[in-house]
């Protein structure tokens, strides 16, 4: 496919998205139509999709209006490229650019729509961080996050699996802080196929979530952890990678069904507890990653910054308070209660601790680690209580 006929498909999937659709399952429908495209076309019109619902307000300014077409005019207006190339009109090209379109390109207000976050969403971080680091943060919402691997150290050096990884072409660095991390530089689309990855030797997780994790409480003597919101099993993995003995549950099990596979591939025991029941009464340590906005991760998800409305954040909210009163039933006295998320909004994190506290006196707010979206990981926040 030529550049312009990947615009023109890029144009037609993202009109699908802003009618309503998931973005990866728009994405999925026009490749099953669309079987011509080769593996380089698809990863190019990917990217084109979702810079674009990353800078949604920005392009739509810039382009003239917040749809397809408007959306790639923004995005090629942004990176100062010559529209007359793209927007042709000939073979598979979208349509030259009307006069009508021209007059309505603007540069986008200063604030919120240059920064491509809703009003209210720009507003609640403004009073949250302060106008400085709210918009430094909107700001790295914009741009697409790095790609981390976590070494399973259990299964060798950060040192070997970079050279596993480097043997087949995927480059790595260190990062600077997290003993467990790498990031990839060159050829992040062959990690699935890799050795490496087949081995056990690496798993794709964030590095703000890395560090989370390494900053528990030490696992003496094979101490039990239970991942109370396990999903996919990327924490239960790290978990007992450190050395706990530990349990995965998840209220919607069929998310688990992974977890067995993933935890042969990483040499460790993990026990998928699918009935509630079958939980033990009590453990050293209850992980809870609970649901949220997942605000932090929104170079990866971007549609999200746009679907999440302030009754939907409401609702989550309420949901981590009964999350959080039933894990916390489930530490032993003397143990502790982890609660993370993958938010930057106080009323998801700090808030939730405060009340928590509040009603359960038996427990003691240790520490808490905050990570904004950076070049070094996404946004994560983790809470430390330790059970009286």
């Amino acid at each position: 496919m030529t550049p312009a006929a990947r615009v023109s498909a890029a144009i037609e999937i993202l009109d699908e998205i802003l009618a309503g659709s998931a973005a990866e399952k728009a994405l999925t429908n026009w490749a099953r139509r669309s079987r011509f495209a080769g593996a380089k076309d698809r990863a190019a019109i990917r990217d084109h999709v979702f810079d674009a619902l990353r800078c949604r307000r920005s392009f739509a300014a810039l382009g003239g209006g917040e749809t397809g077409r408007g959306l790639m005019i923004g995005e090629l207006r942004a990176a100062n490229a010559d529209l007359s190339d793209i927007f042709s009109g000939l073979g598979h090209a979208p349509a030259a650019i009307s006069a009508a379109e021209q007059a309505a390109c603007r540069a986008p207000e200063v604030g919120a729509e240059a920064l491509d976050m809703p009003d209210w969403l720009y507003e609640l971080l403004t009073q949250q961080m302060g106008k400085d680091e709210a918009e430094a943060t909107c700001d790295a919402l914009r741009s697409r996050a790095p790609v981390w691997l976590r070494v399973a150290l259990r299964r060798g050096s950060r040192e070997n699996a970079a050279a596993m990884l480097l043997s087949e072409g995927i480059v790595t660095r260190p990062h600077p802080k997290v003993k467990t991390a790498l990031e990839v530089t060159e050829n992040a689309r062959k990690i699935m196929n890799s050795s490496a990855y087949f081995g056990g030797f690496v798993e794709l997780q964030d590095a703000s979530s890395q560090a989370a994790v390494l900053a528990l409480p030490d696992p003496a003597g094979g101490a039990s952890a239970l991942d109370y919101c396990a999903g996919g099993g990327g924490k239960s993995l790290a978990l007992a990678d450190m050395g706990y003995a530990v349990d995965a549950h998840d209220i919607a099990p069929a998310r688990m069904k992974d977890i067995p596979e993933r935890a042969a591939r990483a040499g460790v025991g993990i026990f998928v507890r699918n009935d509630p029941q079958a939980l033990a009464k009590e453990y050293d340590l209850v992980f809870v990653d609970a649901p949220c906005s997942g605000s932090g991760t929104w170079r990866r998800t971007p549609e999200a910054k746009w679907t999440l409305t302030p009754e939907r954040l409401g609702e989550l909210r309420e949901i981590q308070r009964d999350v959080l009163e039933k894990a916390a039933k489930l530490v032993r006295p003397g143990g502790y209660l982890a609660y993370a998320t993958c938010s930057i909004l106080r009323i998801e994190n700090e808030d939730q601790i405060e009340a928590f506290v509040a009603r359960n006196r038996k427990f003691e707010n240790v520490r808490s680690h905050e990570f904004l979206p950076g070049p070094l990981g996404d946004g994560f926040f983790l809470n430390l209580l330790l059970s009286g």
